[in-house]
């Protein structure tokens, strides 16, 4: 193969990659599920900066404040044309207690998530679907894991209203040790200008046995170009006067 072949193939092979991603979106930030699938022959990167979780509780007349930390990261990558094999991890985490004068601090790893998310189509230019199944293991630290297997089955509907806005509805259902909880994400993006776009949703959670949970989000997102994109989140739990919840993240996904 002469130089000239070579360019003109590395060339192409660009041109190739660029169309590629042009049609692939990643599923960071937020809670619901996306409906794109990585392009077989590529793994997209997901990496949260870290994601921080603050908690306020009253005990006893006292407040018991509790700081989490965890850098969760996914790899993603194309089985086929409409499948994807996702390989999670909860990462690194640290916490901070305080209760009474008294703090107490712990680091340690998060649990492992393996899932497959297959792309359902609907033959319409605007609307998309894709539904996830995933298994969280239980491989974490004590203070850093779900203690037990939880097992899920979601599904994502998204609806392209027009060049600047889309709307969705996540729906997730799971098991834990004989528990059923189920969560809804209704969700809008929008764009703002140029490459930013932000997002806001509502998260919807109810446990078997618990009562039924309530949180806001929202957040920015900088596409950096077609394989590349920064977000920034926060988001609020309405759980009433007694407890106080926060979270908030950074994050970067990248499309090999």
């Amino acid at each position: 193969m002469t130089n000239m072949q070579k360019i003109i193939l590395a060339l192409a092979s660009t041109m190739s990659m660029g169309s590629i991603a042009a049609d692939f979106s990643f599923d960071r930030p937020g809670a619901g599920i996306g409906t794109g699938i990585t392009p077989v022959g590529h793994v997209a990167w997901e990496q949260g900066l870290p994601t921080a979780n603050y908690n306020e509780i009253v005990i006893d007349g006292a407040k018991a404040r509790t700081v989490t930390l965890n850098g969760e990261m996914v790899l993603r990558t194309g089985l086929n044309s409409s499948t994807e094999l996702q390989l999670g991890w909860q990462g690194p985490g640290w916490t901070k207690t305080s209760y009474k004068g008294r703090s107490h601090d712990q680091s340690g790893s998060g649990d492992v998530i393996v899932g497959i998310k297959k792309a359902i189509d609907l033959d319409d230019d605007k609307l998309s679907m894709a539904v996830l199944a995933q298994a969280q293991l239980a491989t974490g630290n004590e203070e850093f894991s779900a203690q037990d297997d939880i097992y899920s089955l979601g599904s994502a509907l998204n609806f392209q209203y027009n060049d600047d806005v889309t709307t969705g509805m996540s729906m997730i259902y799971e098991v834990q040790d004989g528990d059923w909880a189920v969560t809804a994400v209704p969700n809008i993006g929008y764009k703002i200008a140029g490459k930013l776009s932000g997002f806001s949703e509502l998260v919807y959670r109810k446990q078997e046995s618990s009562p039924y949970e309530y949180s806001l989000g929202s957040g920015l997102i900088y596409a950096v170009n077609d394989r590349a994109q920064l977000d920034a989140s926060i988001g609020v739990k309405l759980s009433g006067e007694e407890q106080r919840n926060y979270n908030a993240g950074l994050g970067f996904s990248f499309l090999f």
